[in-house]
């Protein structure tokens, strides 16, 4: 769900209160992260959003762009997150065109189900590279900007560490690792006014993880969310809001869970495990 300036009549936020702030955003063309983008946006800041795909990047600059009189979005494409030259020379041009970088959302991200038995070496070290070390990475090319300004990390993570969860292996090692580095970056560019925190978001409608990591055959995920439904972008868009706004100026090294309290429930695999499991361990082509 795109948001547009209805926005600033329904939510909860003054408006212009991102006024004169600059966010950096990994990802940014993505189900997620755009909507990130839109709210900061319709909220008086500039944005630079960075893809490896140019022209969806740039098309969403645009978009995000005309949410706002006069609000600047820059799309910068062809940049690679696992290259730290890649999201260095990002940096430059978003400061270059628009002055300065505060905030920063590392959301660029990979996923895709795969049993152990059929996840290649080079399939989870590709998800590693991109989730963790291009997180990493983005922190890393945007530090000088931040450490200038007193800057705002927000993380990307997800829910899938805290159990075990079938056909996630990959993302659950990736996102467990991006916890730990932003809880670690939190308490050393503390002193620094730096403050890094993780958004985890659960079940979320419309977006392209939720529909092709649902498992097939298994009861709609809302009716074992315990506040019984989907979440939305939104939901997402305003925790970010909250974690860079003023009101959460000494909130740092924390996981601000957004899932409806299903992460409490545990596994979403339900009545398909533990027989799916087993049939796909079976299967003797296995891949290295």
């Amino acid at each position: 769900m795109d948001l547009d300036r209805t926005y600033l009549q329904t939510s909860a936020w003054k408006s212009n209160i991102f006024k004169g702030k600059v966010v950096f955003v990994t990802g940014g063309a993505g189900t997620i992260c755009k909507v990130q983008t839109q709210a900061l946006v319709l909220l008086g800041a500039d944005a630079a959003i960075i893809g490896r795909n140019e022209a969806k990047t740039i098309k969403a600059a645009e978009e995000l762009a005309k949410l706002r009189d006069g609000a600047k979005v820059v799309g910068i494409g062809n940049v690679d997150v696992r290259d730290v030259q890649s999201i260095a020379n990002a940096v430059e041009t978003t400061v270059e065109k628009l002055g300065r970088i505060d905030f920063v959302i590392a959301g660029a991200a990979g996923n895709f189900l795969s049993d152990f038995n059929h996840l290649s070496s080079n399939a989870f070290k590709s998800v590693v590279s991109i989730d963790l070390l291009g997180s990493f990475n983005t922190i890393k090319a945007c530090f000088p900007q931040l450490r200038k300004n007193k800057g705002k990390v927000i993380f990307v993570s997800a829910t899938l560490h805290y159990y075990g969860v079938p056909f996630q292996a990959h993302v659950g090692a990736a996102k467990a690792g991006v916890d730990a580095l932003s809880n670690a970056l939190a308490v050393e560019l503390g002193p620094l006014g730096i403050t890094c925190n993780c958004i985890a978001p659960g079940a979320i409608g419309g977006t392209e993880g939720m529909s092709r990591l649902t498992p097939p055959g298994q009861r709609p995920t809302e009716t074992r969310v315990p506040l019984q439904r989907l979440g939305s972008t939104r939901d997402i868009a305003d925790a970010t809001v909250y974690l860079f706004s003023p009101a959460a100026d000494y909130v740092t090294g924390t996981i601000q869970v957004v899932d409806g309290g299903l992460w409490h429930i545990g596994n979403m695999m339900g009545d398909l495990y533990p027989d799916v499991i087993i049939s796909q361990g079976e299967d003797e082509h296995s891949k290295l």
